[in-house]
């Protein structure tokens, strides 16, 4: 099968998580035997920071560990034609301008063969329904929705048994733990400080316990203004910056666990999606304590999988107990990493596209 992608960007995850698993499915589909072209339009403004931010040698990083990925680059007023031409399936990402999402649902309509998927990853839908409800998709064949609340939304909107859930997951070829163990130490954080949809929680669940418990805090990310900044001096946590993704796996290797923030979206109105570093922590064997969120969908087992932490206090207790008691970091570690090999790898989520391209064709 042929398979056409349009994103954002896959080159760069600054800022853009939704990379991480676009580069991990795409892997899974490729090994699988269909052929993938993956567009991205040229001058995305993630591939520009990560370019001025790092140069060209960052933005090589993030393809480097992906040789069968190779995206095109589209210069404005791209042949779609010629980018669609022998394709059976075609995902679009919510993150392309509504004119490209308009374009190519037009191409669908005017008697394009191929089975055209829009793939949501956001809270847009709850945040900016009007944003959302102003792309053209009546030429969509279906929605692929990151959660089951998402999805409902969309069946709101009138799509029926037309969206399907499909959730992130972690690329295990990629997150795996360490082929052996080295010193841990501290506590490390992977993500973004954004606009400040979670500043307050993260004082509350993430500096405040782990400076009271005693352990050192690695920070990584990027979008930290001067005040975010000033806060981490504050709680004495060291900010590291920009973390190609293909480094997480180690730096998750030299540490006792990790730390979950959900963004207050994905706590009060999107309830169930879980950020895609809960996969990828869990596929590398560490540890991982979460500040609330309401697991709807029954994707882990909370407990057992992960610490829950529903205050601040909680949480410094979690850490001080996963620094001196290496059993429960040990059962938590195998529960984990069990529950992502069995249900949650970019190979389950490459099978579950399929099964979705072949229902729609049906």
């Amino acid at each position: 099968m042929r398979i056409v992608v349009f994103t954002h960007s896959l080159r760069s995850c600054w800022n853009h998580g939704n990379a991480h698993f676009l580069r991990g499915v795409l892997r899974e589909l490729h090994a699988l035997g269909h052929a993938v072209a993956v567009h991205e339009p040229e001058g995305a403004w993630s591939v520009e920071n990560l370019r001025r931010d790092h140069g060209e040698a960052g933005l090589a990083s993030s393809l480097a560990p992906y040789p069968e990925l190779s995206p095109v680059i589209d210069p404005p007023g791209f042949d779609l034609d010629a980018a669609l031409d022998g394709a059976d399936l075609v995902l679009v990402h919510e993150w392309n301008e509504p004119a490209l999402v308009a374009r190519v649902g037009a191409a669908r309509r005017n008697g394009g063969r191929f089975t055209l998927l829009f793939h949501d990853t956001h809270h847009r839908a709850v945040s900016e329904p009007d944003a959302m409800r102003a792309y053209d998709l009546s030429g969509y064949d279906g929605v692929l929705a990151f959660g089951e609340t998402l999805a409902e939304v969309y069946r709101g909107w009138g799509w029926g048994g037309r969206v399907f859930v499909w959730h992130e997951a972690a690329d295990t070829r990629l997150f795996h733990p360490p082929a052996g163990e080295a010193p841990r130490q501290g506590v490390v954080w992977i993500g973004n400080w954004g606009d400040g949809e979670r500043s307050a929680e993260l004082e509350h669940f993430l500096f405040g316990p782990a400076e009271r418990a005693g352990l050192p805090l690695d920070v990584w990310g990027v979008r930290y203004p001067d005040a975010a900044l000033a806060t981490l001096r504050r709680f004495h946590a060291r900010y590291r910056g920009w973390l190609p993704n293909a480094r997480a796996p180690e730096v998750f290797a030299r540490h006792l666990a990790t730390v979950h923030v959900p963004r207050r979206f994905y706590v009060e109105a999107l309830p169930g999606i879980p950020t895609i570093r809960v996969f990828e922590a869990l596929a590398c064997g560490i540890p991982l304590v979460s500040a609330p969120w309401r697991d709807s969908e029954g994707l882990f087992t909370p407990g057992s999988d992960f610490l829950v932490a529903p205050d601040g206090a909680a949480m410094e207790r979690h850490l001080r107990d996963l620094a001196h008691d290496p059993g429960l970091r040990a059962a938590l570690t195998e529960h984990g990493l069990r529950t992502i090999q069995a249900r949650h790898t970019c190979a389950h989520r490459a099978a579950e596209l399929l099964a979705v391209a072949e229902r729609l064709r049906g």
